[in-house]
């Protein structure tokens, strides 16, 4: 009831300022005393009707949070007390990068959107990886993490794969699982990754180190043309891949009204995530589940703020669905939110 008023008062701030507050602030909480047990009481959700295990994982339950909000996982424990089933950090790459110049993260308050151009800023897979060495050291925590990778931005594409080799061999033994992500418009040349040949290649050179089957999903854009949804259908049906995330932010401007078509013509470049993205990836997801059936499970993520938008989700065939731009404008209570909504409406 009372995230309105924070939300308002943190959008007086920069965007990634207000994320650096809003973090710090849950972490300030959890170190109080009972804060913790707070904090968990509080958001999250105590059925345990919405387990499911996939990929031979047990998610306690199937609202994740997608990667981006923790590129550098440094924040899992406060998220863990926020009830989340899973959450994916990154995108990590082998070398640290700043990412692109600020500002690169911008708001469409009005129709509950985010423009972003990030880049894959990030503290390289060899700190993220120590990170989570000490983090997973300490034993205490049940949550599913996975690693997004990417490549650095000076990275031929030619030679792409090695860097999603780099990341693997980095992280393989303190995540939970992968995604490959190809699909940011936000590192130049990337998404020309998605071709099936690109693909092929990438998959083929991890699974050739995958010795202990540590499931690797794909992530793709939402703003594929049917014949390489195709590709990609077709694809997972020649190289060993464990599932998909459908989909990244879009490119497609056309999604929102024209006021905010004005503010992000005068934004620039970025991938569009929030509400105006969840019928399109929605028909994206459904396409890929029709090629795909119950072959391989799909992590959904694009436009989900509430807990219809998730079953709309699952309804077009999706196994799991993951949150970002819905978290920053919904606040900690949105998880619980869902996964009451999910319960009661199976």
């Amino acid at each position: 009831m009372l995230y309105p008023i924070v939300r308002n008062t943190l959008f007086l701030l920069p965007p990634e300022t207000a994320h650096q507050v809003s973090m710090n602030g849950l972490h300030l909480a959890a170190a109080m005393p009972f804060g913790k047990q707070i904090l968990a009481g509080s958001f999250n959700y105590k059925g345990t009707d919405l387990s499911k295990t996939l990929f031979g994982l047990t998610f306690p339950n199937p609202v994740g949070l997608g990667a981006g909000f923790d590129k550098n996982a440094e924040h899992l424990d406060v998220l863990e007390l926020l009830g989340f089933g899973f959450v994916e950090i990154g995108t990590v790459t082998p070398k640290a990068q700043n990412g692109n110049p600020s500002p690169r993260l911008f708001r469409l308050p009005s129709q509950k959107a985010l423009i972003n151009r990030m880049g894959f800023n990030n503290d390289g897979v060899d700190a993220i990886a120590r990170k989570l060495t000490k983090r997973k050291e300490k034993g205490n925590s049940n949550l599913i993490v996975g690693g997004n990778i990417g490549k650095n931005k000076v990275t031929e594409n030619s030679v792409a794969w090695k860097d999603y080799c780099i990341n693997f061999k980095g992280l393989e033994q303190v995540v939970d699982y992968f995604v490959v992500n190809v699909s940011s418009p936000n590192t130049p040349g990337l998404r020309e990754l998605q071709e099936k040949e690109s693909l092929r290649k990438i998959f083929s050179e991890l699974q050739n180190l995958n010795k202990n089957n540590k499931p690797i999903l794909l992530k793709i854009a939402p703003d594929l043309e049917m014949a390489a949804l195709d590709d990609i259908i077709s694809l997972t049906q020649e190289v060993k891949m464990d599932g998909l995330v459908s989909s990244n932010t879009t490119l497609d401007r056309s999604l929102l009204n024209e006021t905010n078509m004005q503010k992000a013509t005068a934004i620039g470049a970025g991938g569009l995530s929030g509400q105006p993205l969840l019928e399109k990836s929605n028909k994206v997801l459904n396409y890929l589940y029709k090629g795909i059936g119950n072959q391989l499970p799909i992590i959904a993520s694009g436009g989900i703020f509430t807990g219809a938008d998730a079953q709309s989700k699952l309804d077009n065939g999706a196994s799991l669905v993951q949150i970002w731009t819905g978290f920053i404008y919904e606040g900690p209570g949105m998880v619980k939110n869902i996964c009451q909504y999910l319960s009661t409406h199976k």
